[in-house]
């Protein structure tokens, strides 16, 4: 195995690593009693937590993780020609892993015929701009293209500009101390872009993080930071790295970067996929993190669970982790995240995490089904509703109230909702009414729809094993899942119109409007201008006159306008091809989004 291949094994298992907890389990029998304690060293005094038997048993688990990885961390630097501590490039000795020069070219080799995301002119502006004292940083989820995009733009570089390039891979048992040594060192022989990946697996990362701004970047260099503990980030800069850092963020996708990047073209496949910088062997990566339910899960705890963890335990002596705490340490942080995902609604109260669980793909797709015009059928009514339902809690991990070990509470709600608008994964989408309402209605959006899409193969594998539904011929069983599937792409479809209409529109107000009878899916309201746009978004590759059912109704139309201006546009989104019945415009979906 080369040593690149063995670095990139090196630098996934130290980000696995750096996720897990530390420590060991000590049981000890009190008045009869066995009691188990999680006991750690921390700043050299040892500490000590009772826990129960289930999560002494899943820290075990993790413990003897966190010592087959520290196993095979060993043999690869054994391997390795280079090991930490003994990085030498032009007879400079480095502290930590900096590439330049010939090394730092074989680096980019894995790249090659690649294409970039939009967002990487934004690092080269900062890179050939004026000498500022800020630095550059580069923040998102796994898997949404960080490490590729340096790559890119170092390969971009030419002549003298890339002789005075390096490039510095962190890992678990770095320090920042170390790190400014390096950079010191590069400072001395007159390097000027440095780019730092994962640099937030510095454990003093965030204390420390002011003097790349204030020392290297004031001195001329240019810095370009990267990681994918966002949440380190987002507190770097609101405390140590304050109004000294330019933030791009990369975890949210659009559909036309998808299509761009990936090559692959059509709106279920972002559905299926979207969200991160892979599909099945193109590109970026070998395997989508959405491939299947197995790997969603394992990427829920790995990018978004653990990225909490991990943020919060460093910031503040972990005193900001708060409420989540506990979800996480009884394994329980993953299944609310889930709940959340799968929630239609996508409510964020305390009802959608501790009532019983009932599957919302379910019922709509039920109802759908039996006033299906061309073949009805009732078969969804048939099943055993507790069973497929119970079956499909076992497949998301969702625990019922009467099973949570932590009682959730209206903190623990409020909080996941926060730290999920910081990661960048949910939108928020007004929801207005005509007659106006009082309260504030809001659709919360995902921006990873493969997250979503991958759960609701769960339901389809929990309809699967129930008698009622195993008793009908393949080709039935075929088209109730082919139905059911269609009404969930339907319902994201309409999500991330919604979601990506309203980023590329910051100075519009973009919503659902519900009037007592119908709805438009969507309104684009100019303030300003006094202008409106109203839309259907159907998930249909036929162009119907009956899909425009609302945007002919005079009524509807003239309230809407009253409210938020003249309507200039009406048209219907579809999968179909562009055209037009009776003055509305039938908009095919992919094209609609790559002209955003």
């Amino acid at each position: 195995m080369e040593n690149r291949e063995l670095s990139e094994e090196l630098n996934a298992l130290e980000k696995e690593l750096s996720g897990l907890p530390v420590g060991y389990i000590s049981r000890k029998t009190i008045y009869g009693k066995k009691k188990c304690y999680h006991q750690w060293m921390e700043d050299g005094k040892k500490k000590s937590k009772y826990v129960d038997d289930a999560t002494a048993d899943m820290l075990q688990k993790s413990f003897s993780r966190r010592k087959e990885l520290q196993e095979r961390i060993k043999q690869i630097r054994a391997i390795m020609k280079t090991p930490k501590k003994e990085r030498i490039d032009n007879q400079i000795r480095y502290n930590t892993n900096v590439l330049t020069g010939q090394l730092l070219r074989d680096l980019l080799a894995d790249i090659s015929g690649f294409r970039c995301r939009e967002l990487l002119p934004r690092i080269e502006e900062y890179l050939c701009g004026a000498v500022v004292p800020k630095v550059f940083i580069m923040y998102g989820l796994r898997r949404t293209g960080k490490t590729t995009m340096i790559k890119q733009v170092i390969g971009r570089m030419t002549g003298d500009d890339f002789g005075r390039t390096a490039y510095i891979q962190v890992h678990t048992d770095d320090n920042l101390s170390e790190l400014y040594d390096d950079m010191d060192t590069l400072h001395k022989k007159g390097y000027k872009y440095v780019f730092i990946d994962e640099v937030t697996l510095l454990e003093d990362f965030i204390e420390g993080a002011a003097l790349f701004a204030d020392i290297y970047a004031a001195s001329g260099m240019k810095i370009v930071l990267s990681g994918t503990d966002s949440l380190g980030f987002v507190f770097s800069k609101s405390d140590q790295l304050y109004d000294r850092c330019i933030m791009l963020h990369t975890t949210f996708i659009p559909y036309k970067e998808f299509e761009y990047v990936l090559g692959k073209k059509g709106i279920d496949e972002y559905i299926r996929y979207g969200g991160t910088m892979s599909l099945g062997g193109v590109h970026y990566n070998e395997k989508t993190p959405f491939e299947d339910k197995k790997s969603s899960d394992q990427y829920i705890d790995s990018a978004i669970a653990n990225n909490i963890q991990h943020s919060l335990k460093y910031y503040q002596d972990g005193g900001h982790f708060r409420a989540l705490e506990e979800l996480y340490e009884k394994k329980e942080l993953t299944g609310a995240i889930n709940r959340v995902v799968e929630d239609m609604n996508h409510k964020f109260t305390i009802e959608v995490l501790t009532r019983d669980f009932v599957s919302h793909d379910l019922g709509v797709s039920k109802r759908n089904l039996r006033t299906d015009r061309d073949r009805p059928s009732d078969i969804l009514y048939r099943i055993d509703k507790e069973q497929v339902t119970s079956k499909l809690m076992e497949l998301l991990e969702i625990k019922n109230k009467n099973e949570q070990k932590v009682s959730i509470t209206e903190t623990h709600c409020e909080e996941i909702k926060e730290y999920l608008e910081l990661l960048d994964l949910i939108v928020d989408v007004d929801i207005k009414l005509i007659p106006p309402g009082n309260e504030r209605i809001r659709r919360t959006v995902f921006t990873q729809p493969g997250m979503r899409y991958s759960q609701a193969t769960g339901l389809i594998q929990s309809l699967m094993n129930d008698p009622a539904f195993d008793i009908l011929s393949l080709e039935e069983k075929t088209r109730v899942i082919n139905r059911i599937l269609d009404e969930i792409r339907g319902r994201m479809m309409e999500d991330i119109v919604l979601l990506e209409t309203k980023l590329s529109n910051q100075d519009k107000l973009v919503f659902k409007l519900e009037f007592a009878v119908g709805e438009f899916d969507m309104v684009v309201s100019d303030p300003v201008a006094l202008e409106s746009e109203v839309f259907e978004i159907k998930y249909s590759k036929e162009a119907i006159k009956e899909q425009a059912k609302n945007l002919l109704d005079e009524n509807k139309c003239r309230s809407t306008e009253y409210s938020f201006g003249k309507i200039k546009r009406k048209a219907v989104i579809y999968r179909g091809e562009n055209t037009s019945i009776e003055g509305i415009k039938y908009i095919n979906v992919e094209d609609y989004l790559k002209q955003l």
